[in-house]
């Protein structure tokens, strides 16, 4: 049963933190520990960053936001694209209707580069949690408070980030990653007083072609008795 949690918990860190990280395992493939060394927080960044996909890799799923019973709002499909051995790496989403082929949004993404402000569609899913872009944020240390807090039962790095620049309404973001292995297990952005407002982390893992990711994440804006639900249905390398 441990042995089964740990893999579990192996797939869902390999993309959480947003949707852009899909990271695929293969079925035999096991993620390497973090060395058994003084770490800096910037270490543990780097590892998390080394974990996103080279390859270009497309993703296909929907995006459906909940209210606190669980009553639908708002669904969407969506196909992303996600290409980092460009230079700059480039990010393609394209949101449609659920059950039709009507294109309501189609965005480009150069990372560097600027961002999009705001949420998708009217979703809790924000622009940049599709870019991922605090992996490489300055300033990163260590919340010191908050040592060895656990996230899917697992012991985690604690780090603060902080934006470049003045990003709207974002003091910094804080970062759970795994112990033991470095996988970035959740993200939550705090406000410009310092208090949490968003949240995202992993559910549930599925195999594709073989190979194994979290299929099922989840954004919640916190006290805004809703929730958006993302699914990744289809994966496939270009």
């Amino acid at each position: 049963m441990v042995r089964k949690m740990n893999l579990h918990v192996k797939m869902i860190c390999a993309v959480v933190g947003l949707l852009t990280t899909a990271i695929v395992l293969g079925a035999e493939t096991e993620v390497p520990a973090v060395p058994a060394v003084a770490l800096t927080a910037a270490d543990v960044l780097a590892n998390c960053q080394a974990m996103l996909p080279t390859r270009p890799v497309e993703l296909k799923g929907a995006i459906v936001l909940r209210n606190r019973k669980g009553i639908v709002r708002s669904e969407y499909a969506y196909t992303l694209v996600l290409d980092r051995s460009r230079t700059p790496a480039e990010i393609s989403v394209e949101i449609r209707e659920r059950d039709g082929t009507n294109v309501l949004k189609r965005v480009t993404l150069k990372r560097p580069g600027p961002i999009p402000e705001g949420r998708v569609m009217d979703t809790d899913v924000t622009w940049l949690d599709l870019s991922m872009d605090y992996l490489w944020w300055k300033n990163p240390r260590f919340e010191a408070e908050r040592e060895g807090e656990s996230v899917h039962g697992q012991k985690c790095f604690v780090i603060l980030v902080d934006p470049p620049d003045a990003a709207a309404g974002i003091r910094s973001v804080r970062l759970w990653a795994d112990k033991k292995n470095g996988c970035l297990l959740q993200a939550e952005e705090l406000g410009a007083d310092g208090t949490p407002v968003r949240r995202l982390w992993g559910t549930r893992v599925k195999k594709f072609d073989g190979r194994w990711m979290a299929n099922v994440l989840e954004t919640e804006t916190l006290g805004s008795g809703r929730r958006t639900k993302i699914t990744v249905d289809d994966l496939k390398e270009l």
